[in-house]
């Protein structure tokens, strides 16, 4: 019995462009260093005051200017941008965010407008042409709807246009709630395959505890491992009164970013011409904190499976199959002998989490009388895409066939 071979929807290839980019007046490295394509994440206390809700033109005009200057010398950069919910909270002359949900998407609709009206006037000063792209974790979920998206970024940034990003916070449920601009900035960084993500932020990198209450934090400079470096830093950071991330959440981006190959850099929005600093490695060196990018990044398939996709359901595989499918070699294809069984329901093509036995359950315990797994007696060890519904892996599991049940593996 041979598997079907996976649904591999072909998105649309874009035309030509034949709309020239904008001359730069200069494209010549600088300090010997070639173009990088670079992510910029601002948060919402970088683009407006804390209290007044005023954007903060000046610090604006100095990003905007550091972005042409970028461009200039011929690197290809995109704007991730929060802030939708506080240029609305200015416009109706609100003091506080609004606990609803329906409150907050309603001041991001009236907010998102205005905000890409202020960077649109900004850059048009310098004559650089921009582009909103607004996206949700549905938009990147659908493999055809998230390669549209790549390639309409990357026919943005061929045209010599500055992509401005954000979370499309009035349909968006879960993003609103939990404000992951950090995220949106990584799995942005990772659909192009940025060689930088700068998380300009109100702090100049990350330190072992809150350095605003703790005089004697100190200041991580290099980060090789952020699965290591959670055991020394104290994240217990909330983000200002108008965002909604934190410490915490940068981690996570950087967790993200660096294992599709990104060096990320946690810094300071005051001095954004530091980024140049940190590109050409200048020295003395500006105080940041750099996430080194993995040796062995994620393949695209497996970085979109792991972080876009909201799981359905869970594969139950053995120790054996965890092996292999934990080896750079394997594909990513899990084969029906190493399965013990699903949790859950979900049809053929659905994410799905693989999952071992916990607790020291015997996997002979498929032998003789079976008894339901449920999600208490299982570990997270990885995540894929399903080429068969639940029902159909059961009734093909722990044969020694040639029947592939699941493809994209990241284990």
């Amino acid at each position: 019995m041979h598997s079907p071979s996976p649904p591999t929807p072909s998105p649309a290839t874009p035309a030509p462009s034949t709309t020239p980019a904008p001359a730069p007046a200069s494209t010549l490295p600088r300090n010997g260093v070639p173009p990088q394509t670079i992510v910029i994440k601002l948060g919402t206390s970088s683009i407006v005051h804390e209290t007044t809700h005023q954007p903060l033109l000046s610090k604006l005009s100095a990003i905007v200017e550091v972005v042409v200057d970028l461009k200039r010398h011929g690197h290809r950069v995109v704007l991730v941008s929060s802030g939708a919910i506080g240029v609305g909270m200015r416009r109706m002359r609100m003091e506080r965010r609004p606990g609803s949900l329906v409150g907050k998407q309603a001041l991001a609709a009236i907010g998102q407008g205005r905000l890409i009206a202020l960077w649109d006037n900004l850059f048009s000063q310098l004559e650089q042409p921009i582009a909103q792209i607004l996206l949700t974790r549905g938009d990147i979920s659908d493999r055809t709807r998230y390669l549209n998206a790549v390639n309409t970024l990357n026919e943005l940034l061929s045209m010599g246009v500055v992509p401005i990003v954000n979370e499309n916070d009035t349909v968006s449920v879960s993003e609103i709630k939990f404000g992951d601009n950090n995220t949106l900035s990584a799995i942005t960084s990772s659909m192009i395959h940025a060689d930088y993500l700068f998380l300009l932020t109100d702090v100049d990198g990350l330190y072992t505890a809150n350095p605003r209450k703790e005089p004697g934090a100190r200041m991580i400079e290099v980060v090789e491992s952020v699965a290591g470096i959670r055991r020394e830093v104290s994240t217990n950071t909330l983000g200002s009164s108008l965002g909604t991330g934190g410490m915490e959440t940068k981690l996570i981006a950087a967790e993200i970013a660096t294992a599709a190959g990104v060096t990320t850099v946690i810094t300071t929005s005051q001095t954004p011409q530091n980024v140049f600093k940190i590109i050409d490695r200048v020295l003395p060196r500006p105080p940041h904190t750099l996430f080194l990018a993995s040796p062995t990044p994620l393949r695209d398939l497996k970085a979109w499976t792991r972080n876009t996709l909201n799981p359905s359901g869970s594969v139950v595989v053995d120790g054996g199959a965890y092996g292999v499918l934990a080896k750079r070699e394997s594909g990513g294809r899990l084969l029906a002998v190493g399965v013990l069984g699903v949790v859950g329901v979900f049809a053929a093509g659905q994410a799905v989490r693989v999952v071992v036995l916990a607790g020291g359950r015997g996997e002979e315990e498929g032998e003789g009388e079976e008894k339901e797994i449920c999600e208490s007696d299982v570990i997270e060890v990885g995540r894929g895409l399903a080429n068969y519904n639940s029902a159909q892996i059961m009734a093909v599991k722990g044969l020694n066939r040639l029947v592939s049940v699941c493809y994209g593996m990241d284990c």
